[in-house]
């Protein structure tokens, strides 16, 4: 299949493209956006190529632009390069990048998650903001967890906004989606320690706590926090602590905190690479 110039908004592949901003859309096609060569180039070191790609000529002539290119041709996926004013109708950007793909939805079973991959994890509970999910994404790859365990009503982490945050990390890390009640009956029957960020009664200071292998880190929604009944299904409850005036810290920097703290005891420290 070959490259082929498109100048219309109108033009088929480019309204499928655009579709993909709709949550239903997604699920009906079984393909998710992203946009950036960065992004992509990260999807293509993790062994994802995109199903349709558009492309400006400005970034397929960018060496990573252009390995992009060859491999999605080579693949004989659809590729179109457009002007740059075409990647914005896409993403709905108005300082739009030169590359946006769909990449294909994967399963998001808890029995597919490989938990033997990695000694950690992280569970989030009602995780309404995309971009908490995007960066907490970010922070699983960048502590070496394994992934992110959405349960109950999170926001789609196929999202655009979720896919930005994530910085190509939703490409690396799993994800499996799941109701507490089903995560919880899994947990149980694998080994592992289950923490949970709450503040209040039964928890102690972050700093304290000894981590075990494999761990799963548990946080809940921006507004509630963790539910009770969640934090009872806990091995330990670790909570961090709060000198100025605000309660909290946003939920995807705690979880960063966190998770790099179970990191600091995991390994010995290293020269930094």
């Amino acid at each position: 299949m070959s490259l082929i110039e498109v100048t219309s908004p109108a033009n088929p592949m480019v309204k499928r493209l655009k579709s993909l901003a709709d949550k239903k859309a997604r699920r009906e096609e079984g393909l998710f956006l992203a946009e950036g060569l960065r992004v992509c180039t990260e999807a293509l070191e993790a062994g994802q190529l995109p199903a349709v790609l558009a492309i400006t000529t400005e970034a397929a002539a960018h060496p990573l632009g252009a390995k992009l290119l060859a491999a999605v041709l080579a693949a004989r996926r659809p590729a179109m390069q457009v002007p740059r004013e075409i990647i914005g109708r896409i993403t709905g950007k108005d300082n739009a990048q030169g590359v946006a793909a769909a990449y294909p939805l994967p399963e998001t079973g808890l029995d597919r998650l490989e938990t033997g991959t990695a000694p950690l994890w992280l569970v989030a509970e009602s995780i309404r903001d995309p971009g908490n999910i995007g960066t907490m994404l970010r922070s699983c790859d960048g502590t070496g967890a394994g992934g992110l365990i959405l349960l109950d009503s999170c926001a789609d982490p196929w999202s655009l906004e979720a896919v930005r945050a994530s910085m190509g990390a939703i490409f690396s890390r799993q994800i499996a989606l799941a109701s507490g009640p089903a995560f919880f009956a899994w947990r149980r029957a694998r080994p592992g320690q289950l923490v949970g960020a709450a503040l209040g009664p039964g928890s102690t200071d972050y700093r304290h706590h000894q981590w075990q292998r494999p761990a799963y880190l548990m946080v809940g929604g921006e507004q509630a926090g963790l539910p009770p009944a969640y934090a009872s299904e806990c091995d330990a409850l670790v909570r961090l602590p709060m000198k100025g005036t605000a309660d909290s810290l946003n939920v995807a920097v705690a979880a960063g905190v966190l998770l790099y703290h179970a990191l600091g005891q995991f390994e010995p420290l290293q020269a930094d690479r």
